[in-house]
């Protein structure tokens, strides 16, 4: 699986990453997710501003930050949909009754975004197989077709957004890799934060029994 993109977890970029993984290259950087924020507070400031500048309600949103983005690298929903506007993609609601009353089988979708307390990532099929590629796991994760619907409603129990990618996703080198062939996942990826555990779990262990091992003079 080395042709397909994906994006570690660096910070708090994890919208970035969601982007990045969904498009399967580095087309977005925090400087540009950061641009179409400051954007969005704008015409944000100029539709409070109609209501006249010296307004308590005015003054009241000038001093609250925004919501867009923060310092830590988040980003809102807002910008992630302006930014796939940029390649003619649309977010739709996967929990809304609408979307639920077309009844269409998630494995007929291209991809999908997942969101629960600012922290995004990305599902997507490539070729015929469904790959989460969570910027948290250390690589992606091989979905099965049968279990990729219960994956989406396990996540919504847990309390996550879930939005419906529409529209033509950019080539790319997996895409094109895995529309001929089929991969097999032996081991899934742990979690980064679990892989670099138990690295560490294991070092410790190595230089305790190495002190075990070395005779007392």
């Amino acid at each position: 699986m080395d042709s397909i993109f994906h994006e570690k977890q660096e910070g708090s970029l994890c919208a970035q990453h969601c982007l990045n993984n969904l498009l399967q290259g580095e087309y977005f950087t925090p400087v540009d997710l950061s641009s179409i924020a400051h954007q969005l507070d704008e015409e944000e400031r100029m539709r409070m501003a109609e209501g006249g500048m010296a307004s308590e309600e005015y003054r009241t949103f000038l001093q609250q930050p925004s919501g867009n983005m923060d310092d830590s690298g988040f980003f809102s929903i807002q910008v992630i949909s302006n930014a796939l506007r940029v390649w003619g993609l649309e977010l739709i609601l996967f929990n809304s009754p609408e979307y639920q009353r077309l009844m269409i089988n998630p494995i007929n979708e291209k991809a999908f975004i997942c969101n629960y307390k600012e922290h995004w990532f990305t599902i997507r099929k490539l070729g015929q197989q469904w790959f989460n590629l969570n910027s948290l796991l250390t690589g992606p994760e091989l979905i099965s077709d049968t279990y990729l619907a219960l994956f989406l409603a396990q996540l919504q129990q847990e309390g996550y957004s879930i939005f419906v990618i529409r529209g033509n996703l950019p080539e790319c080198e997996a895409e094109q890799i895995l529309g001929i062939m089929r991969v097999h996942q032996q081991q899934r990826p742990r979690l980064i934060g679990e892989d670099e555990a138990q690295t560490i779990f294991k070092f410790d262990l190595f230089i305790e029994q190495s002190v075990r091992a070395t005779p007392r003079k």
